[in-house]
């Protein structure tokens, strides 16, 4: 979230395709593994909770693959905002 953040803060930057570029490949990296363990039979979460989550993470990929093709900084807000609440439910803190 804090590097797609930092992105959006300098969208004028004149390095901003490739911070990008990094910040959305980093993004689908996490939500990969992610996905996987969600994935796995052994996984222990209720069979809900991960098919929301799996919901969740394809939005996030076709949103990540949106923002590839049409770059704009007000696209960032979705992924950003999943991230802090995911992270922030993960850590058991509200976002």
């Amino acid at each position: 979230a804090y590097k797609l953040k930092y992105c959006q803060n300098n969208w004028d930057s004149p390095n901003r395709d490739e911070l990008l570029d990094e910040a959305l490949k980093y993004n689908q990296k996490i939500w990969t593994v992610f996905q996987a363990e969600l994935a796995k039979p052994e996984n222990p979460l209720p069979g809900k909770i991960k098919q929301d989550l799996l919901s969740l993470s394809a939005f996030v990929d076709k949103r990540i693959f949106e923002i590839m093709s049409f770059p704009a900084p007000e696209k960032l807000n979705a992924i950003i905002n999943i991230n802090l609440n995911i992270a922030a439910g993960l850590k058991g803190s509200p976002a």
